[in-house]
């Protein structure tokens, strides 16, 4: 009864079998009842689908609880401290103000969507990665990531946050190495080596914190001595823009992309690589004094990351390939804004922290956007990709309005996150203020070029012999797609007040 249930409702039962070949184009074979053959593994994969959307629902319902129960906050709860380590205060709780509450809704959210998403795609009518097998291990990764981020930004102090921050590299080693083969597994320990070695960095400041002041918490630094605490602030620094995939530690993202497209949508569009900008937007919150010169070393490495981002959009023919280097790139501005907030500017600062909202909403889309396309047709390869627009509308509109949205075009919500950039560089009155808003602007227009060109390559023109029996998917895997077509351009309501609320507009 289940395994008929599943097979029926449920793509992750592994609802279809994909023709002979399994290559680009293939789709799936009906047998000669008229029905999809059935997985022997329907039944189990069912039952871990339901219990990964229902644990994920439910974080995302009791996030929107809490943030309901105490916004804007702060608001504290401890939970318990350990015996050996002097100090009065608790190590372990949940702490919420608006900037926590806003992450929580974009992990929980985003989540949420992922595992209904993956409910379709990691199917056996998945023509690129036709496979139900090891779906166990799959959502287990993805539930323990979400479980990660709600503790890494609900974290009371330092100490947690670092706990939580490690198990965020080993979920994202589990999930890019998922599909086993030398390059996933290549891939996965690079993304270890890079971010956990950095980590260690991260690891040593928040030593030196509890050695110096006897305390874990967020504000403690500022009990340290000024050359200190630059020397803190520095390698907190160097572990986040190794999570954020900045210059010269980007490298572990592109490859990163091995990862089932789900996965690499949650991990590096809206959980991992946003761990990276957290970390600098509490210390921006936390710190009396930001060290003026560090604002400006961090400004220099965003604008770096960005054009050289860009620069490496044109090589490349992987959609998922080109979505990490713009991801890197957008990841470029969340910094740049708090980078000009250390200088001076809560416009920048604000706006930083908008980009990091619409750009996980909006990549979001477009990798989901993107595994829908490989799922119908095999392959990822823009050359291969033509008139997609005819045979999958729905999945076209997705990537056409998440490329006009992580271009910068109203009235989408990246288009008031550069607006504000770009206004608090301007804001700077200086020379370097100037050089930033006109390299950013720059950049964006190369970007809106690009996707422009690639959006017309692949959604319009002749259909091609790739693309001829492609189809929009399933509504396990549009529902997603649809309501981030609507957060990509509504987000700003409720983003913007929270922002604000963090910073004290």
């Amino acid at each position: 009864m289940l395994d008929d249930v599943v097979t029926r409702v449920l793509p992750a039962g592994g609802a279809a079998v994909p023709g002979s070949g399994h290559g680009p184009g293939a789709v799936p074979r009906w047998n000669g009842a008229g029905h999809r053959p059935a997985s022997p593994r329907a039944g189990a994969n069912g039952v871990i689908f339901l219990a990964s959307l229902i644990f994920s629902g439910l974080a995302l319902a009791g996030a929107i609880a809490a943030i309901l129960a105490v916004f804007p906050g702060p608001w504290t709860l401890g939970l318990g401290r350990l015996p050996w380590l002097a100090s009065d205060q608790a190590l372990f709780g949940l702490a919420l103000d608006p900037l926590s509450c806003l992450m929580l809704v974009v992990i929980t959210l985003c989540g949420f969507l992922v595992v209904l998403y993956s409910g379709g795609y990691m199917s056996l009518g998945n023509v690129e990665h036709p496979s139900d097998a090891n779906l166990a291990r799959y959502y287990f990764f993805v539930c323990l990531f979400i479980t990660a981020m709600v503790g890494l930004v609900s974290s009371p102090n330092y100490f947690q946050l670092f706990l939580f921050w490690e198990l965020t590299t080993l979920c994202s080693w589990g999930l890019i190495s998922f599909y086993g083969d030398a390059e996933a597994l290549k891939s996965a320990y690079k993304a270890l080596l890079i971010t956990h070695g950095a980590g260690l960095f991260l690891a040593a400041a928040v030593v030196l914190i509890y050695v110096e002041t006897g305390s874990f918490a967020f504000d403690a630094i500022n009990l340290l001595t000024p050359g200190l605490k630059s020397l803190v602030i520095a390698f907190m620094g160097i572990a986040a823009l190794a999570k954020a995939a900045q210059f010269p530690f980007f490298t572990w993202l592109p490859t990163a992309m091995a990862a089932p497209t789900p996965a690499s949508s949650y991990l590096h569009a809206a959980a991992m690589v946003k761990a990276g900008i957290y970390l600098l937007a509490r210390l921006a919150l936390s710190v009396d004094a930001f060290p003026p010169e560090l604002g400006l070393a961090l400004s220099v490495i965003a604008i770096v990351t960005m054009c050289l981002a860009v620069v490496l959009y044109f090589p490349q023919d992987d959609l998922k390939r080109l979505l990490a280097f713009s991801t890197i790139a957008n990841l470029g501005y969340m910094v740049l804004g708090i980078a000009m907030g250390a200088m001076g500017s809560r416009t920048a600062l604000e706006g930083g922290m908008l980009h990091l909202v619409g750009h996980s909403f909006t990549k979001s889309l477009l990798f989901l956007a993107v595994g829908a396309i490989s799922y119908a047709t095999g392959t990822r390869k823009i050359g291969l990709l033509s008139g997609l627009g005819r045979k999958m509308p729905v999945t076209a509109l997705a990537f056409v309005l998440g490329a006009m949205a992580i271009s910068g075009m109203p009235p989408f919500n990246m288009f008031w996150s550069k607006y504000l950039i770009v206004s608090g560089a301007i804001e700077l009155s200086s020379t370097w203020g100037w050089t930033l808003a006109v390299l950013t602007l720059a950049e964006s227009v190369a970007g809106f070029a690009w996707f422009l060109h690639i959006v017309h390559k692949v959604f319009f023109g002749p259909v091609s012999p790739t693309a001829e029996n492609a189809r929009d998917p399933g509504a396990a895997m549009l529902i997603p797609l649809i309501v981030l077509m609507a957060f990509s351009v509504l987000s700003t309501v409720f983003a913007l007040p929270m922002i604000q609320q963090s910073f004290g507009g």
